[in-house]
Formats: C-alpha cells, structure tokens, sequence
C-alpha cells in the first residue's frame, strides 16, 4: 500500500513543496505552520502562539508580515493550501487515457494518503469554510477564492480532455464537492471505503458525460 501511495497525490504533494524549512523565509514558514496548525485543530482551536512556535519565527516577524495578526495569517494558509491543490491536480490529472480514468485514479489515491495521514483533515479548507462561513469575511473570502483556484485547476484538465468549456465548468464543481464529501465521510469512518466510492462514481459520471463517448449516439 505505501509504493502505491508514494506514487499518488501524496508524492506529488511533496514534489509541490519540496523546500526544507532553511530554504523558507520566516513569512513562508508562518503560513506553511499555520496551514498545518488550521487543518489539524481549526481556526478557532488554533493560537498565535502555536502558530509561532512551529513556524520557527521571530515575534516581532509576525507583525511585520502580517499586521493583521492571525486572521490575516489564516487568510494566507488558506490561499496557500488552495494554491497548492491546484498544482496537485494539475500534475496528476495528465497521461490517462481519458477523464474518467484521470479522475478515478487521482481519488483513489487520495484514499490512500487520507488513510497514510491517519484519517487527519484533507486540508484546511473544509474545516475553516464550515467554521467561519457566515462569522469572518475575510476568511470567508480566501476560502472561495481558494475553491476558485481548484475549481479551474480541474476545469482546465477537463478541457484537455475535450470538455467544453460548460460541461468543464459544472463538473469541476461536482467532482471537487463530492471529494471533499468522500474526505470527511472517510475520516468518520476511518476507512478508505467512501473515498473509494466517490472515486468510482465520479469516474462513471465523467464518462457519461464525455464527449468523446458520446459522438456516435
């Protein structure tokens, strides 16, 4: 099971932010712990100070960076693990033999890097989407503008494959809520069964509605 989830997403995460920690400038590694911090704990159950101590900064570096204090860092982690989501699905959602396979084959490896995490949040995304969606604009605001970045990373391979842009578009937006559904049902579970589900449904419904399945009625 690890060779088969080194060669997924779980690799070309690590591919994606490779640089050791004495590469990072101390704003990198802020955002890189609370990123971390906010997927494990939440925003509410994440403090400034945890955030410092893992990010290996300077005090006074926080303020410098980000005056707006831990919500403006928290706006930045988001953008920051939406970014690099995107990168992710851009890099596994190439060299199959059509959509349907694509995207079946980058679930399923989530499944096993969910499973590898020991069933940890897939992200801080969902987590701080549901926490402040209504109490914080500005989180509110990162955290769309960090779907956006995913929705177009899976909007555009779709359209490598053929999608029309409409089709590209709607199906970005089914397939990245069913995978974030498919993660906390896997995490309640503790088990790679609902991911893998997903994975498989996603992959039929990508089927059905590719084009080049379906010129010849």
């Amino acid at each position: 099971m690890r060779s088969k989830a080194s060669s997924g997403p779980r690799a070309s995460s690590r591919k994606v932010a490779r640089e050791s920690s004495k590469t990072l400038s101390s704003r990198e590694r802020i955002i890189r712990a609370a990123r971390d911090l906010l997927e494990k704990n939440g925003y509410h159950g994440t403090g400034l100070n945890e955030i410092i101590r893992k990010g290996k900064a300077p005090k006074g570096s926080i303020y410098y960076h980000f005056p707006g204090g831990k919500e403006q860092i928290a706006a930045e982690a988001v953008l920051f693990a939406g970014r690099t989501l995107a990168e992710m699905i851009r890099v596994n959602l190439v060299k199959k033999r059509n959509a349907a396979e694509a995207i079946h084959t980058y679930v399923n490896g989530l499944s096993l890097f969910i499973a590898a995490s020991g069933f940890r949040p897939g992200g801080p995304l969902t987590i701080i989407s549901s926490e402040t969606a209504t109490t914080n604009k500005l989180l509110n605001r990162s955290c769309r503008e960090a779907y956006s970045f995913i929705h177009e990373a899976f909007k555009e391979k779709l359209r490598d494959y053929g999608f029309p842009d409409a089709e590209a578009s709607a199906l970005s937006i089914g397939i990245s809520a069913a995978i974030d559904g498919g993660i906390m049902l896997s995490r309640a579970y503790h088990s790679q069964k609902p991911l893998r589900t997903v994975a498989r449904l996603l992959g039929k419904m990508v089927q059905a509605m590719d084009p080049a399945d379906n010129r010849h009625p």
